[in-house]
């Protein structure tokens, strides 16, 4: 989220919340601010863990592996299926990188909005809580096939949700039912590729410098 305020107020709108500092470089495992649902449908920023753990385990020492879901078999997955139909969430943001593979190696980009416009992704979260009282909030991305514009890059991409499908993934739900609506990918009309430089390759890089666009290698092209 390079520009969180501007991000939060189309997510959250009126509603109340912390004010959070802007973020360049999120990666597994790493705590990013979340949208979830109130008990009185009230709209609320916590912070969680990118990888999710789902609340059945008796450890949780595979939630890395799951930092993505697929959208169109989400709801057939015990690992997923509580949250599918309980805990439901927006992941604020405003791009996502990907990675094209070329015989010079892998060549990030920034993906996003036109114009850089504030989104939120679909997610899913759940809370594990350990014998000794701890407890730890974590959240997955779902993902669909790859719009025009992100297939050459990725066969995938997230799920990206506009006003009303937003309003709609937060509803409260049974079980599955209605993923389907949100299996579509984003229009490649309404999306933009920026290059950025190998910076972002580093986790441990969260500044302004990893969505810079630079020049592309000599005679590589996305088609």
């Amino acid at each position: 989220m390079s520009n969180p305020k501007t991000i939060l107020h189309e997510l959250l709108g009126e509603h109340q919340y912390p004010e959070i500092e802007a973020r360049y470089n999120v990666t597994p495992g790493q705590t990013s601010a979340v949208v979830t649902v109130g008990e009185d449908d009230s709209r609320c920023l916590t912070n969680m863990q990118w990888g999710l753990v789902p609340s059945c385990l008796k450890e949780p020492t595979t939630g890395h592996r799951m930092i993505n879901a697929r959208v169109e078999t989400v709801g057939e997955k015990p690992a997923f299926r509580e949250s599918v139909a309980h805990r439901r969430c927006l992941v604020p943001a405003d791009g996502f990188y990907e990675w094209q593979k070329s015989a010079g190696g892998k060549q990030p980009y920034l993906l996003r909005l036109n114009k850089g416009a504030p989104f939120g992704f679909a997610g899913l979260w759940d809370c594990w809580r350990g014998s000794d009282g701890h407890v730890l909030k974590t959240f997955t991305i779902l993902t669909t096939v790859a719009n025009a514009l992100v297939e050459p890059i990725h066969k995938r991409m997230p799920v990206i949700l506009d006003r009303q499908q937003r309003e709609a993934w937060l509803l409260p739900w049974a079980g599955s039912e209605g993923i389907r609506q949100f299996c579509d990918p984003f229009p490649a009309s309404a999306m933009e590729t920026i290059p950025v430089s190998a910076y972002v390759n580093n986790p441990a890089h969260d500044s302004v410098k990893c969505v810079q666009a630079v020049p592309l290698p000599h005679r590589q092209t996305l088609f």
